[in-house]
């Protein structure tokens, strides 16, 4: 059954709201969130969820935002995977778009969601195909199989939500969580002027900056270490990467989060605190196993 005229609208009111939410975010400035004490005192960091609707629900359950009101969310890649609309008609991962808006419009100051290439392939119609299928196709008729004729006006808002996401989040003592790491980093270099701005759509195309920042898939020391050298961190986290065991850890200098499998993992990080690699190892938790 296609969605109400009024639950259609209410989808869209939600998701502009959830955009300028995004825009008015405390500690951001340009597509770059900084976290600091006074904003709050740990950051749940999570990884791609690519629609599985479990570990949605048992990140927020984990998260527990109205028992911990100075703990902040981080969520990434929800777009494309997990379960179809019955007869295939359709990629389902849009309905986990729409609680992610909802949840930053619940939580405005505390829910972040920084873009990632999935959500910049919707954004910009860039191709992208996996087992001989095209995600963006199955993506936008499931739209259809929801909305209708309103499919077109929905995925308009989704696109005005993730042109507002940020691109990356800085926390004190030198931890940057970006979606990935731009590869050659070492070799061609980086223009942190998109950290300073708010996306631009020239930003946005194949093989510019943006682009190498969300679908980079070069875990070399050499390029981590180049990367984190420009962006003043010690560690990198971010996700990206599909990892067994929910985490993997490249080098000292990185740790990937991975939330879209079985064992999906999830990190608690004490915003004022300075860690080190290990101990930012060390705090690192199945989504299953809940709080430790």
């Amino acid at each position: 059954m296609v969605a109400s005229a009024q639950y259609t609208q209410n989808i869209i009111t939600a998701l502009d709201q959830a955009a300028e939410a995004n825009r008015q975010t405390p500690g951001r400035q340009g597509s770059l969130v900084t976290l600091t004490p006074d904003l709050g005192e740990e950051l749940m960091v999570t990884g791609d969820l690519h629609g599985h609707r479990r570990n949605f629900n048992l990140i927020r359950r984990v998260a527990d935002l109205d028992a911990h009101p100075r703990r902040h969310l981080l969520l990434q890649e929800v777009c494309h995977g997990g379960p179809s609309y019955p007869r295939k008609e359709g990629c389902m991962s849009h309905t986990v778009l729409e609680d992610v808006a909802l949840l930053k419009v619940k939580y405005p100051e505390r829910v972040h969601f920084i873009l990632g290439n999935h959500e910049l392939a919707e954004m910009t119609d860039y191709p992208i195909q996996k087992n001989r299928q095209l995600l963006n196709v199955q993506f936008r008729r499931g739209l259809r199989h929801m909305y209708g004729p309103a499919a077109g006006e929905v995925r308009e808002a989704y696109v005005r939500f993730l042109q507002s996401c940020p691109l990356a989040m800085r926390l004190p003592h030198g931890i940057f969580i970006s979606h990935s790491v731009p590869e050659a980093v070492d070799v061609q270099g980086f223009d942190l002027g998109v950290f300073a701005r708010n996306l631009e759509s020239d930003d946005c195309a194949d093989g510019k900056d943006v682009f190498r920042l969300v679908w980079g898939r070069d875990y070399r020391r050499e390029n981590a270490r180049a990367f984190a050298q420009l962006v003043g961190a010690r560690v990198l986290i971010s996700g990206h990467e599909p990892c067994y065991e929910g985490f993997l850890s490249p080098s000292d200098l990185q740790i990937i989060i991975d939330c879209c499998g079985d064992n999906a993992a999830y990190v608690i990080l004490p915003v004022g605190q300075e860690l080190s690699h290990g101990e930012i190892m060390g705090r690192v938790r199945k989504l299953e196993e809940g709080e430790g």
